[in-house]
């Protein structure tokens, strides 16, 4: 049996769940462009364990959204889940955001790819390509949106772009392969099942030295170039 309370801050979406054995037996979430979540975190974490009649002591592991994402968010996230593994004694576990991103779309063609576009800031993005299986096949990067960005993808299969980024590659690109899903926002419905998959094969982070992924290096380097 694996109960988990899964945390996800990376964006504008505070999104709280407590799952057994990947089902979701309570969530509270809000998407708010005030980033609430230093308010709304601890309320939502004890909201979904009264409601699943849950104390803190059952909690067998942490899920937390790893990033990229807000760096504030992440912070707050990461802290709130690291302070209940040390309190709790209970293991961490960490997901990609952005591949929880892409499984959030059902039913895609076969051959499709699946690029969850997260907002940086001005014309930049985080990104990562996933197949149809959630194989992510480009990795995870850091970049600035321009008539290159994507071309080894576009014009070759159906493609999906999702998340907060997508509206500013729609400006860009005009293909009939294309599907934009904007109101795509990381959240822990699908969070559910990946951190149980990971819970199950013990694929646990060090809570000491465990940090999310920034991708600093890029918002630093842009810093620099102003």
């Amino acid at each position: 049996m694996g109960i988990i309370l899964n945390l996800e801050t990376s964006s504008t979406n505070c999104s709280v769940c407590l799952t057994k054995d990947g089902v979701i037996l309570a969530m509270k979430e809000l998407n708010s462009e005030n980033y609430s979540h230093a308010e709304k975190l601890h309320v939502f974490i004890e909201e979904v364990m009264k409601e699943a009649t849950l104390k803190t002591q059952d909690l067998e592991a942490i899920a937390v959204s790893k990033g990229p994402g807000s760096y504030t968010g992440l912070r707050i996230g990461v802290s709130a889940a690291k302070g209940l593994c040390y309190a709790l004694g209970v293991p961490l576990v960490s997901v990609s955001t952005l591949k929880s991103m892409a499984s959030q779309l059902k039913s895609v063609d076969e051959d499709a790819l699946i690029i969850p576009v997260l907002d940086a800031r001005r014309m930049e993005v985080y990104s990562a390509v996933f197949d149809n299986y959630l194989n992510q096949v480009r990795e995870t990067k850091a970049e600035i949106i321009d008539e290159q960005s994507f071309e080894e993808y576009i014009g070759s299969t159906s493609v999906h772009f999702l998340g907060s980024g997508a509206e500013k590659i729609k400006g860009i690109f005009n293909s009939d392969n294309l599907t934009f899903h904007l109101d795509v926002v990381p959240s822990v419905k699908e969070m559910a099942l990946i951190s149980f998959d990971k819970f199950k094969n013990k694929d646990f982070e060090d809570v000491a030295y465990f940090e999310p992924y920034y991708l600093k290096d890029f918002v630093l380097q842009t810093k620099k170039d102003k």
